[in-house]
């Protein structure tokens, strides 16, 4: 049995990798601070979800609300902290109390375009609370740390499939410029303190529990319920979905090497590698829904890349990662389990 630190753990991502690690008999500690990108309610029900505990408190306290959900939930194998990853004061605490084996670092704010309107907001959640673990890390010795980059850093790339030793100089956002940064400050601390690190750049994730305000959540909710859906462009620009079970089976193979292994430091792609444009992914919704989505065209957002296209040769050669879901059978588990969350 390990001992996880997961941060951002009642996440979309970060739920499906508690499940994961409890079902594998660890011990995990979640750090999330229940951010209001979007409702807490939502990530109360998907850490329900993952250790199969399903009341969910309601009052008029969002704090009262977590904090009694977190005392229910608290078991050996499981528990939950209410708090911030800037937090040095908690996390000093916290890791004296703890003896981690991993950090899972998948805190952040996400979103491209909420980046542009408070970039500083998250400079200091993804760049400084990155650092902050880091620092922890290094003065409690714990040194296996696999922290989440995105697809975002190849900006417009122009070479398809992206493959990890492109220059990523060139982002076109405040997101994008954040996980550069972690990429190059973790080596740092690689370097220097012999921290063990993956760096995994995640393409679209999507499947059960996925945010609400990613395009496919977004999409299913307003065509289900004839609602417009935002179109932007037209309709050429293309994502390299992944779903949420091969993203899992990548984080899973990025424990058990790091485990294996000393003096790691390395940058991984894990996504698909096909690629699926706008109109093909609200066709293929429309399909698993039986309706018809209603367009409101609007033209391409500032910070929006045309293409991600992963090529994920290093992840199959270094971590046997092999993805298994098309985007057809991704859809239709997600419209599934849409169907029986449709109050989320």
């Amino acid at each position: 049995m390990k001992n996880f630190l997961v941060t951002g753990g009642a996440g979309f991502i970060g739920s499906h990798v508690v499940e994961y690690l409890l079902k594998e008999g660890n011990r995990v500690v979640v750090l999330d601070n229940f951010h209001d990108f979007y409702d807490y309610q939502v990530k109360l029900r998907n850490i329900g979800d993952a250790v199969g505990f399903h009341l969910i408190p309601k009052s008029d306290s969002k704090d009262s609300d977590i904090l009694s959900f977190a005392k229910e939930i608290k078991t050996e194998s499981f528990e939950l902290i209410y708090g911030d990853i800037r937090d040095q004061e908690l996390l000093e605490i916290l890791f004296k109390k703890e003896n981690f084996d991993m950090v899972i670092h998948l805190a952040a704010l996400a979103g491209v375009r909420p980046s542009i309107d408070n970039p500083l907001e998250y400079e200091s959640v993804n760049v400084k609370g990155t650092m902050v673990l880091w620092e922890i890390c290094k003065k409690y010795k714990v040194n296996k740390f696999i922290c989440a980059s995105s697809s975002s850093v190849y900006g417009n790339n122009k070479k398809t499939p992206f493959k990890e030793t492109d220059i990523v100089d060139f982002a076109i956002s405040p997101y994008a410029a954040t996980k550069k940064s972690t990429e190059v400050l973790g080596h740092v601390y690689h370097k220097l303190y012999d921290i063990d690190m993956l760096q995994l750049r995640f393409f679209t994730v999507y499947g059960p529990r996925q945010r609400p305000d990613l395009a496919i959540h977004k999409f299913t909710h307003l065509i289900d319920n004839g609602k417009e859906i935002p179109f932007y462009g037209d309709g050429d620009t293309a994502r390299d979905y992944t779903y949420i079970e091969d993203i899992i089976d990548g984080i899973s193979k990025s424990i058990i090497y790091l485990i294996d292994h000393d003096n790691v430091y390395e940058v991984i792609n894990l996504g698909e590698s096909e690629v699926v444009s706008l109109i093909e992914m609200i066709a293929t919704i429309e399909y698993f829904l039986d309706k018809k989505a209603e367009i409101n065209r609007l033209p391409m957002q500032p910070g929006d890349v045309l293409i991600t296209n992963a090529d994920i040769t290093k992840a199959k050669e270094m971590l046997a990662y092999n993805p298994k879901t098309t985007f057809k059978q991704g859809i239709e588990k997600f419209i599934d389990w849409y169907k029986e969350h449709t109050q989320i």
